[in-house]
């Protein structure tokens, strides 16, 4: 998959960018991932975010098991050509594992994480185990 407008990122020694999802409609930043040349080019191809899981060393489309799918309203880069801002609609309303909006639901508070986002629908119930 060679695209010129590829070759303008300035990828890690690994390959990969890091990208940022924000809601397009709120601003609200929803999430943070890697991407390599495929997965962002299958982004773009597709429509809907497609991460690199560095963890499963596997392409990762974000949604695939939860059905909570990110559809791509806008694509930018920023100006160190090195990280990438995805604008998003999230389908079904949440973005992080553990059932949250957002995966960016702690706060620092007095030297403590406190939550400040509630679980809007259990792991147990998004995720089926195999």
């Amino acid at each position: 998959m060679s695209a010129s407008w590829l070759d303008e990122i300035r990828w890690t020694d690994d390959g990969l960018v890091p990208v940022i999802a924000q809601q397009a409609a709120s601003g609200k930043v929803l999430m943070f991932a890697w991407m390599n040349r495929e997965s962002l080019a299958l982004t773009v191809s597709e429509g809907y975010a497609v991460y690199w899981s560095r963890s499963r060393g596997k392409l990762w489309r974000k949604g695939e098991e939860s059905g909570h799918r990110q559809k791509v309203i806008d694509l930018l880069l920023d100006c160190d050509e090195d990280v990438i801002l995805l604008k998003i609609e999230q389908e079904g309303g949440i973005a992080c594992h553990t059932g949250r909006e957002s995966c960016f639901y702690r706060s620092l508070s007095d030297g403590q994480w406190q939550n400040v986002e509630p679980v809007l629908k259990a792991p147990e119930t998004i995720y089926k185990k195999s």
